[in-house]
């Protein structure tokens, strides 16, 4: 098969390393890729310098490609799914209308609302005014005293804030909305103002047709840029699978509650939804409930689940664009998968790029249980592997227990460097913690 897969991060270089592994697979087109997805490091990939929608469907169209997958948000918000099903081209990802699912964080919430999906209350304002005065009487109101302040739009995991008291909470809502402060551009146009839900956060992401919904493993995000989970929110500062606290009794209740629904929501407001739903679960006291939902498979999720499918993620993608997802199953490995990002300082507020990125003197057992991932990379112009975004890589070890997984994933981390580099250490504290072993890494960095 040729496959077509369109993006440049981090998720993508780990569905490329994926895919390469398939048997069924003749040529890996990626558009427009990443350095770590060069040539022989992905079974002789291709990268395709395009990125607008038109040139992917031509490319696709020209080239007889027989599946695209689509990796980020964007263009699946923009219609390139519909695009490509008017050619008959198979693509895995939703068209514009499933995508609004992630696109529109009101939409997700009245979708949620119709078909009794739980979720946290909520209200949404188009107006800075109104939503100022609402704040005022929340807080006065609430028992207890923060809220979740979050832009509309898509906003690459930094639209969402969590104020702790109303001060914080009408800072936010101004920096979202306001006027020349509004530093999510139309994606602040709408905000929506929800209570806060307390409980841990798991990461659940599913394959679909749009007829059957297939949970793979539950992942944990750590969305804090700080250790302990402080700071502002990210797009991940990496991740851990699978999560002891996800129990046999937690996935019945999140199947009976939220999974059914779902598929039921899906067939009925006529979605079109063949790809990734990615349901983003708080395990509340009451119950768990959906934080959210993504058109896509996540980022870093990604890239701890592909390490860990031992199913050809080629053969499940397929299924899903062609809908013909009933019946199969997931295989996964008795494993266990850590990610640790390494960003750039001041990421996600403003930060420098460009700088030279080094790795040298891997050991040969590390490197063959453990993976770099490419996020914001690129060649400069003496063809030197060097920093171009936030988030710059995602160092990924797998292992048979957690604590191996972890000290193999930070082992890797030693041994990259670039300037001004910042990472958490506390990568899956939390099941650590609730092991009673609060063992951090003893590298030195």
């Amino acid at each position: 098969m040729k496959i077509l897969l369109i993006g440049s991060g981090g998720r993508e270089h780990a569905l490329a390393w994926k895919l390469s592994q398939s048997p069924r697979i003749t040529k890996l087109s990626v558009a427009p890729g990443n350095p770590g997805m060069e040539g022989a490091r992905m079974g002789g990939a291709q990268l395709v310098p395009v990125t607008d929608i038109n040139d992917w469907v031509v490319f696709a169209e020209r080239k007889g490609i027989d599946l695209v997958i689509v990796g980020p948000e964007a263009p699946l918000a923009l219609g390139v799914a519909d695009r490509l099903r008017e050619k008959n081209i198979p693509c895995f990802g939703p068209g514009a209308k499933g995508a609004l699912l992630e696109s529109s964080k009101k939409f997700a919430k009245d979708f949620m609302t119709r078909h009794g999906i739980p979720t946290a209350a909520y209200r949404a304002f188009t107006s800075n005014g109104d939503a100022r005065q609402y704040l005022h009487s929340l807080f006065q109101t609430l028992s207890q005293s923060s809220i979740v302040v979050k832009a509309d739009g898509l906003a690459q995991g930094k639209g969402v804030v969590v104020a702790e008291n109303l001060e914080e909470a009408l800072l936010a809502l101004d920096a979202i909305m306001a006027g020349r402060f509004r530093s999510l551009g139309d994606a602040g146009r709408e905000v929506v103002i929800e209570e806060r839900m307390t409980g841990e956060e798991v990461s659940l992401l599913t394959f679909t047709d749009g007829k059957t919904l297939l949970p793979m493993l539950p992942v944990q995000d750590h969305k804090r840029l700080g250790e302990g989970d402080t700071g502002p929110n990210t797009g991940g500062m990496g991740t851990y699978a699978p999560v002891s606290v996800f129990t046999p009794e937690i996935a019945e209740a999140v199947d009976v509650q939220i999974i059914r629904p779902l598929q039921n929501a899906l067939l009925q407001e006529d979605l079109d939804y063949r790809g990734c739903l990615y349901i983003g679960l708080m395990l509340t006291p009451s119950g768990p409930k959906v934080v959210e939902f993504n058109a896509r498979l996540g980022d870093p999720e990604t890239q701890v689940l592909m390490p860990l499918m031992k199913t050809d993620f080629l053969d499940i993608a397929y299924a899903c664009a062609k809908g013909d997802l009933e019946g199969r199953t997931l295989e996964w490995r008795d494993e266990k998968a850590v990610c640790v990002v390494l960003a750039s300082s001041g990421y996600p507020g403003d930060y420098r790029t460009g700088y030279s990125i080094q790795e040298n003197g891997v050991p040969g057992d590390l490197a063959q249980n453990s993976w770099v991932f490419h996020a914001g990379t690129a060649r400069d112009a003496q063809g030197k592997l060097v920093t171009a975004g936030g988030r710059g890589l995602g160092v990924t070890a797998r292992a048979k227990t957690l604590e191996e997984a972890i000290a193999r994933s930070y082992a890797r981390v030693a041994h990259v460097k670039f300037k001004d580099c910042v990472f958490r250490r506390d990568i899956a504290y939390r099941e650590l913690n609730r092991r009673g072993d609060d063992t951090r890494p003893t590298q030195t960095f």
